[in-house]
């Protein structure tokens, strides 16, 4: 039942472009975190409180909760490639600016900066992987893409803390800012899509089609009147909610249950996201090896994975301890991350060609608001009526509801497919404009 096989340009131009987005995704998660491991030396040079510090996390998050969705419908209605360009060397400039910062109302400022620049790119690179590949490699190209974050995170925290400690916490700033720079630079001479017109089939009373444009009524229709578009917006929040709950708490949990060091425990939590890198790709590879069999393959997959996540990590805190409870942990990693790029092709499968960027600040939107701002919270509450060990067995249950979602939201995929516009993508900006794929 899939369609869009026909891929819109060479082989080789795609994949250039995909791994122009995978570093500039690396970087981007490099320059949101490398804050993390110079804590200690803005606390020692200008007397920062932890309450302060975490305020130079959240800055980001707010400036993405606030611009996603302008920025993401300006680059479905503009450039991907142009608005890509413009962000990665916004977030990268602001990066920099961080190591001049005297204050920290300046350093905050900063940081927002880095999150409006950030704002629409993972909505961009995800209607730019959409548009460029077949939709039969949509979930591994997303899933190999998404591998970058947990990549990126990992390095800006090393490489931060490497730097700060040898040669002072700015140069660490300047670092990792330059390499989104000259790859943005580097994005503005790749190839684009022409932006897609927002038009809408129409039947008269002969049963003619014909395409009108679509009114604001109709674009706010296009993201409510699916089902399982709507479920799978939620499901993915409720897996992201146990997912960053994890990486928040999970050193905290091995510092206080294994009297383990902080340094070692932080260590040992972040490898288990870091399996994101393994997980991430198998998820869209099974997603998409099932596609030609079952049109709701994606659904599926994510919500087989969910499922499996809320059996491992139901082990993981009731049942096991010591090395076995670490693999099973590790285990965890990787299936929950496998949720994600089922979840997020389906964000492009189900709307009009000329909306997947908005689409996926969409789906964003929802994940911060019932996701990665409430999942941390609420761990936190449990473990001060209870303890850490008892709040974190309670994230299983998200988990079965997030795959509750996915499964219930499966059983309309096919109906609300067929309700997507199928519109003729055109290449631009490489001197042969004529180039087409069906979309």
């Amino acid at each position: 039942m899939k369609s869009s096989d026909t891929a819109l340009i060479s082989k080789g131009q795609s994949y250039f472009i995909f791994v122009l987005l995978f570093l500039l995704y690396l970087f981007d998660q490099a320059d949101r975190y490398v804050i993390t491991s110079l804590f200690p030396y803005l606390q020692a040079d200008w007397g920062l409180t932890d309450t302060q510090c975490g305020l130079l996390v959240s800055a980001v998050f707010w400036s993405l909760l606030i611009f996603t969705m302008p920025v993401s419908y300006l680059i479905d209605r503009w450039s991907r490639k142009k608005s890509i360009g413009i962000m990665a060397i916004a977030w990268s400039v602001a990066t920099g600016i961080c190591a001049f910062t005297q204050n920290f109302v300046q350093l905050f400022t900063a940081r927002a900066f880095i999150g409006i620049g950030e704002a629409g790119y993972a909505s961009g690179g995800m209607a730019i992987i959409s548009g460029l590949f077949s939709e039969k490699k949509r979930g591994l190209l997303i899933g190999l893409w998404l591998a970058s974050v947990p990549l990126g995170a990992a390095i800006g925290v090393m490489v931060g803390g490497l730097v700060a400690s040898t040669f002072g916490w700015r140069h660490a700033f300047g670092l990792v800012a330059l390499p989104g720079l000259l790859l943005a630079i580097l994005f503005f001479f790749t190839r684009d899509y022409r932006t897609v017109e927002l038009l809408k089939t129409k039947q008269d009373d002969k049963q003619a089609r014909e395409k009108t444009k679509m009114s604001g009524r109709d674009i706010a229709y296009e993201f409510v009147s699916k089902p399982s578009l709507v479920l799978n917006y939620v499901a993915y929040a409720a897996s992201i909610f146990v997912t960053v709950a994890l990486l928040t708490w999970l050193p905290t949990y091995f510092h206080r249950v294994e009297n383990l060091p902080m340094a070692q425990a932080s260590v040992k939590g972040a490898a288990v996201m870091l399996t994101a890198i393994i997980g991430a790709p198998i998820g869209g590879f099974l997603a998409d090896k099932w596609l030609h069999k079952k049109g709701s393959a994606r659904m599926l997959i994510s919500g087989t994975a969910a499922i499996v996540t809320a059996v491992v990590l139901f082990l993981s805190f009731t049942t096991v301890t010591g090395t076995l409870q670490y693999i099973l942990l590790l285990l965890a990693g990787v299936t929950i991350a496998a949720v994600t790029p089922g979840a997020s092709a389906v964000t492009q499968d189900l709307v009009h060609p000329g909306l997947r960027a908005t689409s996926f600040s969409i789906s964003t939107i929802i994940q911060h608001l019932l996701g990665s701002t409430l999942g941390p919270v609420f761990v936190g509450a449990m473990s001060d009526l209870y303890n850490l060990s008892t709040a974190l067995s309670y994230l299983p249950i998200f988990s079965v509801v997030s795959a509750a979602l996915f499964f219930i939201g499966s059983f309309y995929y096919d109906k609300d497919y067929e309700k997507v516009e199928k519109i003729e993508l055109q290449i631009i900006d490489a001197g042969t404009t004529g180039d087409k794929g069906a979309l």
